[in-house]
């Protein structure tokens, strides 16, 4: 049994500036509109490929007066996505020309990657891949399809001692050892392409993260069905005596948590049954979506979420290939 990362959950400011970033200037979709289940006064945006496949989804819970997060031991550093090598120059000339602020060209692992922050200083990169101008990609007035997003390329994960939490990837996840790279270790799940890069970044003592805008709250990753992910938390509890929740219902997957060993918040969550699973493809995102039992609090939920009114939401249209 082999993952590869479902989705990313992190923390951002204002909910409009965050809408605006990610669907104008990164030009992704937004997928689903609906509250934090456990703070229902608060919003949970969603954003992917045209129809929020796995490995393309990341999501936010927007605080209007949220405190910047500190990067520390025990945090995702950072969330890259890929693009076909070539795009990287057009990537690098949007920044410049939109005010994003990004660093320049770096190689890591062979690879080229621009590091790049969104408005509340998350750490995002890049990565320029050979190969993939052919797959399917969801773009936006001002992004042609062919320098589009592709899903995420993984995560690097902060962390104190990488030992035990590469235990967690490879025995549970399925995730292979393949390089090494200065105080980095990647790990990768075969036989998949997107979101199947996870990088240990073994930093000895630091200062702990603190939570807050532009940090991520926790990684997910892939159960294929509601078995696969018991037998991942089966696993889990007899080879690393470590205990999931109980399964939680997000309406879109099915779910259950743990603190990995070097802090970072894990998630298993199943692929199915999606984001059209409540409204059409054609329309996904432009409604607010409540879960069953909020539904009666609607009118209450709406007076406290904040006017997202007046962000210019690229139009749907389907990937042409």
């Amino acid at each position: 049994m082999v993952s590869a990362i479902h989705h990313v959950t992190a923390i951002s400011g204002p909910a409009k500036r965050n809408l605006d970033f990610y669907t104008r200037v990164l030009g992704q979709r937004f997928v689903k509109k609906t509250v934090n289940f456990d703070d229902p006064g608060t919003y949970h945006f969603y954003y992917g490929d045209a129809l929020g496949h796995p490995g393309t989804i990341l999501t936010f819970f927007p605080w209007d007066h949220v405190a910047p997060g500190r990067l520390g031991i025990g945090e995702t550093q950072e969330t890259s996505y890929r693009v076909p090598k070539a795009s990287l120059g057009f990537w690098t000339h949007r920044f410049i020309e939109m005010g994003v602020v990004h660093g320049n060209l770096e190689q890591r692992f062979g690879e080229s990657v621009l590091p790049f922050r969104d408005p509340d200083g998350m750490r995002l990169a890049l990565v320029g891949i050979d190969g993939i101008e052919s797959e399917p990609a969801y773009a936006v007035a001002g992004i042609p399809e062919e320098h589009a997003l592709r899903g995420f390329q993984g995560v690097t994960l902060l962390l104190d001692k990488i030992e035990a939490t590469a235990a967690v990837l490879t025995d549970v996840f399925g995730f292979e050892k393949v390089a090494k790279e200065g105080t980095i270790t990647r790990y990768k799940a075969p036989g998949h392409a997107i979101g199947s890069i996870v990088d240990l970044r073994e930093a000895g003592e630091f200062l702990p993260a603190r939570p807050g805008a532009g940090s991520v709250h926790h990684v997910a990753f892939r159960a294929a069905s509601d078995a696969d992910q018991q037998a991942m938390a089966e696993k889990l509890q007899k080879n690393h005596g470590m205990r999931t929740t109980e399964q939680k219902d997000r309406d879109y997957f099915r779910s259950v948590y743990f603190r990995s060993p070097g802090g970072v918040l894990f998630e298993i969550a199943t692929d199915d049954p999606g984001f059209a699973v409540n409204e059409p493809v054609e329309s996904l995102g432009m409604a607010l979506k409540l879960p069953k039992g909020l539904e009666s609090h609607r009118a209450e939920i709406e007076a406290v979420l904040p006017d997202i009114s007046g962000v210019d939401i690229p139009a749907y249209h389907p990937a042409t290939h």
